[in-house]
This record gives structure tokens, C-alpha cells and sequence, in this order.
């Protein structure tokens, strides 16, 4: 190591250029890097759906959920699967194991599915796909005074141009309606030609088709043939013939139908901006590319197509995730420059100002360096890696300091300044190397945590372990270099001389007063710890005893992720399931009239500001609660159904207005009236969700076992304090009707299949052919008219065709019975399930302390009386549990690392024990800062306090290698110990002031986008100061415990 520092202390040129080197290509880095709010998510999901059209939610769930299920059950690298049986569709989720290859499990997946031969025979093809965290970057909202169809068409063109440019990849369509051409004809009309639906649609198959036909060969070359009468218009299929006459009259297809030219009904949408009728296309970001240059060209688009569109027409531009990237990125880069400016003002006023400034300059090197290392390590530019830096902000500058300090101690000593620097550099390498060692240790419990979200902490550690290798290289290399070649001399400009003497002035105050500290505060404290340690000793037991006591009284609430506030206000209403479109869109206007009152009344308060920027309303798909419901435990929210409506209010970045997204919710929520037969009606103001702070989810093979279950623990959730909106997922559906044949049946020689098949045609729909019409499918479907398939006598009153030819009404043959399905059917691991939901208030209790004395005490007598029923945590307790789970167990593995570390260099089995009592400490300085700021304690804290033990050990460990050098020298321990600690009193002082004032800014940050990154910096921070002042006294008087009264080393 010696050879190497002197080596480039010798060559200050190559000193120079591996400096220069490292900026310049970490400066051209950056902008080549992904940019994204946050890091994308592995999800380790398979999703396998299966269209059943006209089905139940119970068909679904027999003739698809069930068969996939079996199927998979016991498949190696499965974790757990889910599904969902929904009118329609089934889905089946299937999570992998950790570890295991996506792209490989979902090969063998698809092998078994296709192996599935028994799914009924109207069931579509099963589509097996990867479940993936989208990237979109910005919505393009397509909207004015026009008609479905004009609206449709136009929304396509624009998607088509948007596809063109260049910085884009990916767009879909929101509202991207099925094109169906519907054949609606009478029954009546039927009987009078005795037609059945099987023959008008194997007339159309005959007559509406595109058929390669050969070829001829000719000198001239081949000829291919094509028969081309393929329908496309209401005209082509118009003019299809059913009936030839032997007179030559012709019945043609229009002659006994109505044909319209429509999109589809089954999945009812309605969309509105700012009041007009409305499309969205989302845009997307694909692999690397930024969403800021994304997002410009498309408002760039934007801005001149609405110069070519008719006034009754405009283009807007909608949820633009790159305003809230530049926002939050601007945030960040201004709490890191106010950090920086912080830290090298502490430098300068304790270090000598070119020292000071060769410290200093590690930081743009260390950072430039981890910037160059985020492409091989697949890293991206989002608010958690920027914020990253902020922590390290201190931490990076910490063996800086202890090198240049030491170098600066043996130019004092009258050294010159080339040895100086060696010797200095050489004397704390070790020390040095194994603290940037450790701290990388402590940082990795990040690196493979559990859960939904478990990938993204990875960043923590991967910043900080590519920052700390530059810094430590800057440290022992370039730095010496620097300072054995820093001259000393005054400078001879008069206003930098006066400058300096000024500075000088007021430094050596401060360093006169660190120094009475030092020796008239802090020796007398350390004599007196050492005079009598174990009275020491317990009063430190007795402060860590006094935390976890802190801990455990309940006096800090632990919430998991706190929320943050988005730029977006949603309201949202909920009708029971199976409510009719037009029923939802009467509480929607409700929405929409308050929403439009609530605009006025801002604008009447703040007439310099405009609040309310856009507003999406939309009905049967709500994507915007969507978008911000999926987070922490929750990523696969879905809501959806013509029950369903949103109003969704763009708000002013919160930068530039003076009222909250959360009072706007208030005040919009106390201008809505009550809406009659609403089952829920809620606001939202987060940017995403953690899901239910209580979410239990029961299973169980007996449907009424699991509804008692789930009612009698509703029951005792609402009886807790603080416990509000308990809900479950258990929804009545709508009502079906279920067809019994009659004996009478068998004598018209009618079976199930002719009835089902014929009931189905009629009322669902038969879908005659599938064909391409340009960009979309087009699907032509047989059924009778909207007025004849309206009430249940429509159904009694339908002829059944019978294998005679005859026709009998469905009334002389079946008994109909009317009963209530589920709107939908979950099930786990082959059994139903239901979810018991709830929130709480955190000025009240927290979910934790709920589901604690749930699992105690309520959940055993629940599943004592129905022992068909289980249970498990769901939600944000299941992603709660996962992540501090496998974090904790990290940790301890950590320790053990860093203890093996620091026996390496103190060649002791017992030393690095006295270095690592003061991480400790840092807890209780973390917990301390937490009350002081009124905090909660968050999984960020939990990161922080991670992270913390790192730098805690650095002091202690710079610490108890002091100790050791002294005592080399012939001291006794008593005397090593009392000189080692004023002697690094103030090098260990600098190291965490700068990690503490780092953090300040960040801490006392505003932003509401920020906030949520502050509990980590707390934990740090505070964590940081109070462990270094307790470092001062319990490191010594341990070692001097360890070392004089139990392993008795010293020698009379």
C-alpha cells in the first residue's frame, strides 16, 4: 500500500488525469441513463386469462379458474397462485420463487395450459404472459364536441402520428373499443322464413370470405388467384342473400335485420376532459430511453397539432409523470447543493481552507465515479438513487477527512510535505480501508430484500457501495497527492490576503473553542468514565434499555410506507355490482357538478393562482385510482366495471400553489351531496398506495363457513379504536337466471345444448367471423334486438327450434329460477378467499398493534369454530412482513460479516465487540429524532437505521486502532485510552457533523413530494450525532473494561 500512495504522490500528473478522467466520464454518463419518478419492479408474476363469453362468475370459475389451478398445482418454482373469476374472463396469477427465471417459468406454464383439453368449447384460446411494471410517461387527451365514431377515428390518427416521432416507441389507446358489426334480427322474423341463427351465419360464412384460389402459369409468369368478397361495411353484408326462390326472388340479409356499424357493449366506457367527450392515449418509456425527452416531444406534438385541429376539437397533454420527475429531481439536486454547501462550510471553518478545499473535492469525484458505474449495474436516475446521494453526502467525505487531518498533523510535526503525505496516508490506511469495508457491509441487508417491492432498496446500497469505492480510491490516492503538493504560502492578491486573514481569524476561534471542549469539557468527562467504567457502562445500558422501553410503549406509531402527495385529486363512487351504466352516470354527474363547484370556489379564494389545471372524468374504468392505488403490497389494483365512476382533478405542481392536494380533497368532499343507493364514495390525494393498513385475507373450501368467518371478524374490527372503513371483497352480483328443463322436453326430443346454444345465440350474441378492418379486429355478431332480450317473459317467450322443425317456447319446457351470483370469485391456492379490509387512525393506534391483538386473540377462536377456514396477511402487512423479515435477517448476517472484518485488523476476537456497542446508540438517536420531529417510524427509518451502524462503527473503529497504537508505543491502557480520545475527538466530530449537516436540508424540506424520504435521513442523521457522543465515552471505557478487567492484557 505504501509503494502505491507514494507512487502517486511522486506522480501528481497521473494524480491529475485519473482525476479529470473520472469527472469527465461520469459527466458524459448521465445524460445517457434512464430517467423514472421510481425504479421499476420485478413483480415475479404469470398471469394466465381466458375470455369465456356470456359466462359467470361461478361458470368462470369451474370451467377455467379450476382447471388452470389443478393443473399448475405442485409445478416446481410456484410459490402461490391466485385467481379471480369475473363475468366473462377468468385470471390466474401464479408468483414465482425468488430466484427462479421468469421467461423460463412462463414457457413451462405455457406448455401446461395448452395441455388443458378440457375447457368448455365457447372459451377462447388462455393468453399466458409476464406480468410487468409499466413505464407510461405521459397521457395524451383526445376530446371535444364530436361522435363516437369521428372520435374513435381521430384518436387512432393522432396515436399513428404520436408512434411517428422519434423519441417514441410505445402508445396504446385507453378506451380502445371492439368494432362489432351487429345483425339484429326478430325472432318473429326468423319463424316467417324459418331461419335459424346456424344458417344466416353459415350464409354469411359462404359469402362473406377472402380465399386464396390457386394460380396460373403463364409465359409470362404465375398468376395468383384470389376469391375477394370479404365484408367490411353494413352495405357488403347488407347485400348477402339468405333465400334463392325458384322464381329468382332473392331475401337478402338486410331484408330481415337491422345491421349496425357500432363498437361493442360488453365493456361499458364512457370518458370525459374537461367536459367533452373524450380518448386518452397513454405514451410509454421503453428500455433506457428518458422520459423528460419523451415527454417534450410530445407536448412539443401536442402544442402544434392543436394548431391545425378545429376549434371544436383540442389535443391536451394529461398526467405528465415527467413534470412530476423534473419536480422531484429539482427537489433533490437543491437539497444536495444546500448539503454540499454545508458540508464544505463545516470543512472550511475546522480544516485549513486549501485542505478544506482538497477534501471537498472528493465529493464531485466519488460522485462522478458512481455515476459511471450505474449502466454495468443497471441502475436509473430516480428519486431514490438522487436521494441516495444526499445521505452519502457526509458519509463520502469521512475517510477524506481522517487521511487529510492525519497528513495535516505530520506537516505540523515539521515533516516535509511529500513524506508527510505518505506517512499520514500510509498510517490510516488500514483503518480507513476497513471503515469504507464496513459501511459497504452494513448497507448490503438492502441488496436482497423480500417482497413485491423488495428490489427497489437495492438501490440504497448499490449508489453508496459505487460512491464509497471512488471515494476510497480519491482517499489513499489522489488526495495525498494533492495535499503533498499544496503549497502553503499566503496569497499575494490583497483582497484574497485580507479574505484569509478574516477567515483565519475566525477559524482559529473555532478551533480555540473546539479545543476548550475538547480538554476542559470533554477530558474531565472521559477521566471521570474512566475512573469508575462500570457505573459508565450501566448508565449506557440503562439509555438503550429506556429506547427499546420507548419503543415498545407505543408512544411512536409505525406506519409502513408513508404516504405521498400527488398533484392529482381523485373522487370515485362505487354502485353495488351489476348496476346499469346509466343508473352510475347519475352519481357521476354528481361528481361532475361538485368538481365544477369546487373550481369556483378556488379560484374565488385564489384568484392569482389556478389550482385546477384538467379534469378526467370517466365511467366503467377508473384508471387513474388505478394508477395510484398500486404501490407497496398492493401492485395489481385493478378497478373496472359499469358500477363504477371517477372524477379525477389535474392540480398546479404543489411547488406553485399555497393550498394542499389534501385540503382540496376536504373541501371538495364537503361540497358533495349524499348520493342514495352509493356503496362507497371515496377521495384520494396519494401518488400511490401501500394498500390496507388491515388486510386479512381468509380462504376455505365451504363457501358459508368462509362468509361467517368474514362477518364475525368485521364484527370485531370495528369494536377497536381508531378502526374505520371495514370492508370485504365478498360482492353480490348480479341476478342470474338458471334454466331447468322440464320432463315435457324430452318429448320434443330437446336437450340442454340445443336450449343453452340457442338462449345464448339470442340473447349474447353469436359471433359470426372475426376479420381484420384495417388496424382493428372487427367482429360480427348474431343476436335478437335490445327491445326483445330486455325482460325475463322475452326468455319465456322464445321459440326453441326442435329436431322437427317445430318451434315450442322455453315456458312449456324449463322452469326458470332467479337467484344472486358473485360479482366475483377469489380464490388462493385452490380455495375461495375473501378480504377483510380496514384503516386506522394513526393518532389513534396503527395497523400493527390491530393485527397483533387480532392474531392473539381473535383470529384462534374464529378458526376454532369454522376450522375449514385459514388465513393470511395481505396487502401492506403481507409486504411489511416480507421486507423487515428478510431485512432483519440480513442484518444480523452483516454483523457477523463486520465482525469478521474488523478481527482481521485488530487481530482480536474481543476488540471488535467494543466497536460495535455503540450501534446501540445510534437506535436511540434515531428514535429520539423521530419524537422530536413528530414522526413515525416508517420501513425508511428501519433503511436508515440499516445504514447507520455503518458509519456509528467507522468512529469507533478510527477509535480502538488509536487505542491500540498508543498502547504499541509502552502506554498503559489507561493512559492510551485517555490520550486516543481527545486526540480523535475531533476528527470523529467533523466526520459526523458533516454527515448530519449533509441531511439538514433534506430534513427540513417542505416538499410534499420529499417528505417521505425523510424518515431514512432522520434515522441517519440523528442516529449519527447521538451515537458519536456516546462513541466519545462508551468506546474507551469498553475497551479499557475489556482489556484491564476481563481479559486482563495489561502487564504490571
Amino acid at each position: 500500500m505504501e509503494k502505491l500512495i507514494r507512487w502517486f504522490v511522486n506522480n501528481k500528473v497521473v494524480s491529475n488525469l485519473m482525476m479529470v478522467f473520472i469527472i469527465v466520464t461520469g459527466a458524459t454518463t448521465i445524460p445517457m441513463l434512464k430517467m423514472e419518478v421510481f425504479p421499476e419492479i420485478d413483480l415475479n408474476i404469470i398471469n394466465v386469462s381466458a375470455v369465456y363469453p356470456g359466462a359467470t362468475p361461478a361458470d368462470v370459475e369451474e370451467a377455467i379458474c379450476i382447471k388452470i389451478e389443478e393443473r399448475l398445482q405442485g409445478l416446481d418454482g410456484v410459490k402461490k397462485i391466485t385467481s379471480n373469476a369475473s363475468e366473462n374472463v377468468g385470471s390466474v396469477n401464479i408468483e414465482i420463487i425468488s430466484g427462479e427465471d421468469p421467461s423460463e417459468m412462463l414457457d413451462r406454464i405455457k406448455a401446461e395450459v395448452d395441455a388443458i383439453d378440457t375447457f368448455p368449447e365457447n372459451v377462447e384460446k388462455p393468453v399466458c404472459r409476464e406480468i410487468a411494471g409499466s413505464n407510461p410517461v405521459i397521457s395524451v387527451a383526445v376530446h371535444g364536441k364530436i361522435d363516437d365514431n369521428s372520435l374513435n377515428k381521430l384518436t387512432e390518427d393522432i396515436k399513428d402520428e404520436i408512434d411517428d416521432l422519434p423519441e417514441v416507441t410505445f402508445t396504446s389507446i385507453v378506451a380502445d373499443l371492439e368494432n362489432e358489426i351487429k345483425i339484429n334480427i326478430r325472432e318473429s322474423s326468423l319463424r316467417k322464413y324459418n331461419l335459424s341463427f346456424q344458417q344466416i351465419a353459415q350464409s354469411i360464412r359462404e359469402w362473406s370470405l377472402n380465399m386464396p384460389s390457386g394460380s396460373i402459369d403463364t409465359e409470362d409468369g404465375e398468376i395468383l388467384i384470389r376469391s375477394n368478397s370479404q365484408g367490411y361495411t353494413i352495405t357488403d353484408y347488407s347485400n348477402i342473400p339468405l333465400i334463392i326462390n325458384p322464381n329468382g326472388s332473392i331475401v337478402y340479409l338486410s331484408d330481415i335485420s337491422d345491421i349496425t356499424d357500432t363498437f361493442s357493449d360488453k365493456f361499458e366506457m364512457d370518458f370525459q376532459f374537461n367536459g367533452d367527450k373524450a380518448n386518452l392515449i397513454t405514451v410509454f418509456r421503453v428500455g433506457n430511453q428518458n422520459a423528460l425527452d419523451v415527454s417534450a416531444a410530445v407536448k412539443e406534438y401536442v402544442q402544434n397539432k392543436n394548431l391545425e385541429l378545429p376549434s371544436t376539437v383540442r389535443v391536451t397533454a394529461w398526467d405528465d409523470e415527467a413534470r412530476i420527475l423534473s419536480g422531484r429531481i429539482e427537489t433533490i439536486v437543491r437539497n444536495a447543493q444546500q448539503g454540499l454547501i454545508l458540508v464544505i462550510i463545516v470543512l472550511a471553518l475546522f480544516l485549513k481552507p486549501k485542505l478544506a478545499f482538497w477534501v471537498s473535492l472528493g465529493i464531485p469525484i466519488s460522485f462522478m465515479g458512481g455515476f459511471w458505474l450505474f449502466g454495468p449495474l443497471d441502475l436509473s436516475i430516480n428519486m431514490l438513487s438522487l436521494f441516495t446521494f444526499i445521505l452519502v453526502l457526509g458519509i463520502v467525505v469521512d475517510d477524506a477527512i481522517v487521511v487529510g487531518e492525519n497528513i495535516a498533523l505530520f506537516k505540523e510535526r515539521g515533516m516535509n510535505s511529500v513524506d508527510a503525505a505518505v506517512k499520514g496516508a500510509m498510517q490510516v490506511a488500514t483503518p480507513v480501508f476497513f471503515a469504507v469495508l464496513t459501511t459497504m457491509v452494513t448497507f448490503s441487508p438492502m441488496l436482497a430484500v423480500e417482497g413485491d417491492i423488495g428490489g427497489i432498496w437495492r438501490i440504497f446500497p448499490l449508489v453508496v457501495i459505487s460512491v464509497l469505492v471512488w471515494s476510497l480510491i480519491e482517499s489513499l490516492t489522489i488526495l495525498p497527492a494533492h495535499l503533498a503538493h499544496s503549497s502553503e504560502e499566503e496569497p499575494k492578491n490583497s483582497i484574497l490576503f485580507y479574505l484569509s486573514t478574516k477567515w483565519n481569524s475566525l477559524q482559529e476561534k473555532i478551533i480555540n473553542g473546539l479545543y476548550y471542549v475538547t480538554h476542559q469539557i470533554y477530558k474531565p468527562i472521559l477521566q471521570k468514565a474512566v475512573a469508575h467504567p462500570f457505573s459508565a457502562l450501566s448508565f449506557a445500558a440503562g439509555i438503550f434499555v429506556l429506547t427499546i422501553g420507548i419503543m415498545l410503549s407505543g408512544i411512536l406509531k409505525f406506519s409502513f410506507f408513508p404516504a405521498v402527495e400527488d398533484d392529482l385529486a381523485i373522487a370515485t363512487i362505487e354502485y353495488p355490482s351489476g348496476t346499469p351504466i346509466d343508473i352510475t352516470r347519475e352519481g357521476y354527474e354528481k361528481l361532475e357538478e361538485a368538481a365544477i363547484a369546487l373550481e369556483s370556489q378556488l379560484k374565488e379564494e385564489f384568484p392569482d393562482q389556478a389550482i385546477i389545471r384538467n379534469r378526467l372524468s370517466t365511467i366503467g374504468y377508473l384508471p387513474m385510482l388505478t394508477k395510484t392505488s398500486r404501490g407497496p403490497g398492493n401492485l395489481d389494483a385493478l378497478f373496472v366495471g359499469s358500477n363504477m365512476a371517477e372524477v379525477a382533478l389535474e392540480l398546479a405542481p404543489s411547488e406553485s400553489r399555497t393550498i394542499s392536494t389534501e385540503e382540496v380533497v376536504r373541501k371538495w368532499r364537503n361540497i358533495m351531496p349524499d348520493l342514495p343507493g352509493v356503496k362507497e364514495l371515496s377521495f384520494k390525494s396519494d401518488l400511490f398506495s401501500a394498500g390496507d393498513p388491515i388486510n386479512i385475507q381468509l380462504s376455505s373450501k365451504y363457501m358459508d363457513d368462509l362468509i361467517s368467518a368474514k362477518d364475525e371478524l368485521k364484527t370485531q374490527l370495528v369494536r377497536f379504536p381508531g378502526v374505520f372503513d371495514v370492508s370485504d371483497t365478498y360482492n353480490i352480483g348480479k341476478e342470474e337466471i338458471s334454466i331447468n328443463l322440464l320432463p315435457a322436453a324430452k318429448n320434443y326430443g330437446v336437450s340442454m345444448m340445443m336450449v343453452a346454444s340457442q338462449v345464448r345465440q339470442a340473447f349474447y350474441g353469436l359471433e359470426v367471423q372475426t376479420v381484420q378492418r384495417g388496424r382493428n379486429e372487427l367482429k360480427v355478431i348474431l343476436q335478437y334486438p335490445k327491445n326483445d332480450r330486455s325482460s325475463i317473459s322475452d326468455l319465456e317467450n322464445m321459440m326453441i327450434l326442435t329436431p322437427a322443425g317445430s318451434t315450442i317456447p322455453v315456458r312449456q319446457i324449463a322452469q326458470l329460477e332467479i337467484g344472486e351470483g358473485l360479482a366475483s370469485i377469489e380464490r388462493k391456492n385452490r380455495k375461495r378467499s375473501i378480504n377483510v379490509t380496514a384503516d386506522v387512525d394513526l393518532s389513534v393506534t396503527n395497523g400493527n398493534e390491530v393485527i397483533a391483538t387480532v392474531m392473539s386473540s381473535i383470529m384462534p377462536k374464529i378458526l376454532q369454530q369454522y376450522n375449514s377456514v385459514g388465513y393470511s396477511l395481505e396487502g401492506e402487512q403481507q409486504e411489511q412482513g416480507d421486507n423487515l423479515r428478510s431485512l432483519g435477517k440480513n442484518f444480523l448476517l452483516a454483523m457477523i460479516v463486520v465482525y469478521m472484518l474488523l478481527a482481521i485488523p485488530f487481530k482480536s476476537y474481543f476488540q471488535p465487540l467494543v466497536v460495535m456497542s455503540s450501534i446501540p446508540f445510534g437506535i436511540t438517536g434515531a428514535v429520539l429524532g423521530h419524537i422530536f420531529l413528530g414522526l413515525n417510524l416508517s420501513v425508511l427509518s428501519m433503511m436508515g437505521i440499516v445504514a447507520l451502524t455503518g458509519v456509528v462503527v467507522n468512529d469507533s473503529l478510527v477509535m480502538v486502532d488509536f487505542i491500540n497504537r498508543y498502547r504499541s508505543e509502552g502506554n498503559s491502557i489507561k493512559n492510551a485510552v485517555l490520550e486516543a480520545g481527545p486526540r480523535r475527538f475531533r476528527p470523529i466530530f467533523l466526520t459526523s457533523l458533516t454527515t448530519f449537516v449533509g441531511l439538514v436540508p433534506l430534513i427540513l424540506e417542505k416538499s410534499t413530494q420529499a417528505k417521505f424520504m425523510i424518515p431514512m435521513a432522520v434515522s441517519l442523521s440523528f442516529g449519527v450525532l447521538f451515537a458519536t457522543a456516546i462513541t466519545l465515552l462508551l468506546v474507551p471505557v469498553s475497551y479499557l473494561t475489556l482489556e484491564k478487567y476481563i481479559l486482563k492484557t495489561e502487564t504490571k
